[in-house]
């Protein structure tokens, strides 16, 4: 792989790992938020009007950014029972045309979502409920969770392009080096 490739497929998965380890913490928020609303609504038989809008909101860019990082690890849903059985160059070959297809698949949700986003930020969109929250940052997350998860898509299409060199009788790996 040519050195500047390198580089940058590099710093996409560093990038996506960073977004990914920020994300992490939003659980411990949801579960509070969560902890706190079901203390209020049953033991003090007084709910609040923001614990669970809150939750959702959060879960939302939770799902959504730690993706791009989870594909570099190989954490999606995949048939590995299959893909185990089959030889190493045979699952190159799928991987070259899975990671396009997921490129592909990005760029039609960004082209879609990335309006909606701007259009939320634009007219400061809330929610219209009892508490009424801003909700265009979260719409945001979509477009820049597309926007990354097609790079990542991109550097690992990269990667397993010329990594091929490099792997000695058919020894494929099947999850990045370091991974269990």
């Amino acid at each position: 792989m040519p050195r500047w490739l390198a580089a940058t497929t590099a710093a996409i998965t560093r990038l996506n790992r960073i977004v990914f380890m920020v994300t992490i913490w939003l659980m411990a928020v949801i579960v509070t938020v969560m902890l706190y609303e079901v203390l209020a609504r049953y033991i003090f038989n007084a709910p609040t009007v923001w614990g669970m809008e809150l939750a959702v909101l959060l879960f939302g860019p939770y799902f959504l950014l730690g993706g791009p990082y989870l594909l570099h690890l190989r954490g999606h849903v995949s048939l590995d029972l299959a893909r185990q059985r089959l030889p190493a160059r045979i699952n190159r070959w799928l991987d070259l045309l899975n990671f396009p297809v997921i490129v592909a698949f990005c760029l039609i949700l960004l082209v879609f979502s990335a309006p909606a986003a701007i259009s939320s930020f634009e007219y400061r969109e809330t929610s219209f409920s009892a508490w009424n929250p801003p909700i265009w940052w979260a719409k945001a997350s979509v477009p820049i969770a597309l926007a990354l998860m097609l790079l990542q898509a991109l550097a690992e299409f990269a990667h397993t392009l010329y990594s091929a060199s490099e792997v000695k009788r058919g020894d494929w790996p099947s999850k990045p080096e370091g991974m269990p």
